[in-house]
């Protein structure tokens, strides 16, 4: 009974109890069918409710393009691929709960920290990133379209539908995405996985990923810059952060040795 208290701070320094293979795969098993039936769910609901789906994603699109369907299973297509993307983001938050209650008991306390903290920034950034998407690179980006094809001399009035929404949820998502970045980078940096002068000598060849990246997604430069600028800013606060975070701990350091050598003379 003495050693208890020393063991469940070891299992909660180190992680949770060991359990045998069987048991694993059993709670794999559990967690895959979860995550199934959550899709299922999410899925069905958005499937009832496309034509909302269609009234808020056509809320971008210029005023005088008008949307055509130019097949006979082009509003199933769209209804499937519309209830697929809204499934995935409604049965999100539970589908990371349960995979966070398969994850965090083999995990160290400090790990479990680090994860569930930056999965609640993550959505945060996730909801801008899409939002800035939405409300404004959309609306620049489908308009510079238009002006664009106008200056080529063939003036647009008409889309195809099932493209149109294809690119929308996809440039959505894409943005929602890719404001992700911090919270993988600082993650990696607070596990110590990545360090902060790598994070400084990588950042010409992360601009570089960056700007291949945002061109494949937006489709014309004036939706590319707004999107690079704003993985850059924060890439560069990435930066900023594990920099204050290195000089933090290098100060720690330097107290706790200070402390050391203290006691140690005291001793003598």
């Amino acid at each position: 009974m003495a050693d208890e208290p020393e063991d469940v701070h070891l299992e909660e320094e180190e992680g949770g109890p060991i359990k045998p293979f069987l048991e694993h795969l059993e709670d794999l098993r559990w967690v895959l069918i979860k995550c199934i039936v959550a899709l299922i769910i999410g899925m069905s609901a958005c499937m009832a409710g496309t034509p909302y789906l269609i009234k808020v994603l056509t809320y971008p699109k210029p005023p005088q393009i008008k949307l055509e369907f130019f097949g006979p299973l082009d509003g199933f297509w769209i209804s499937m691929k519309l209830s697929l993307f809204g499934g995935i983001i409604l049965g999100l938050p539970y589908i990371l709960y349960v995979i966070l209650d398969f994850v965090l008991p083999a995990l160290k306390k400090k790990e479990r920290k680090y994860i569930i903290r930056a999965l609640g920034i993550g959505l945060g950034l996730f909801v801008a990133g899409a939002a800035l998407c939405y409300f404004l690179m959309l609306t620049l980006s489908l308009r510079a379209t238009v002006q664009y094809n106008a200056w080529l001399g063939i003036p647009t009035s008409m889309w195809r539908a099932q493209e149109y929404f294809s690119f929308v949820s996809w440039f959505i998502i894409g943005m929602g995405a890719a404001f992700e970045l911090p919270v993988i980078v600082l993650t990696l940096v607070k596990l110590g996985l990545i360090e902060h002068s790598w994070l400084v000598k990588s950042r010409k060849y992360v601009f570089v990923i960056n700007l291949v990246v945002c061109s494949f997604i937006t489709p014309d430069p004036i939706a590319t810059f707004f999107m690079i600028v704003p993985m850059q800013i924060l890439m560069e606060s990435c930066i900023w952060i594990s920099a204050y975070w290195e000089r933090q701990k290098k100060s720690q350091e330097a107290a706790l040795m200070a402390s050391e050598s203290g006691h140690a003379s005291v001793t003598d």
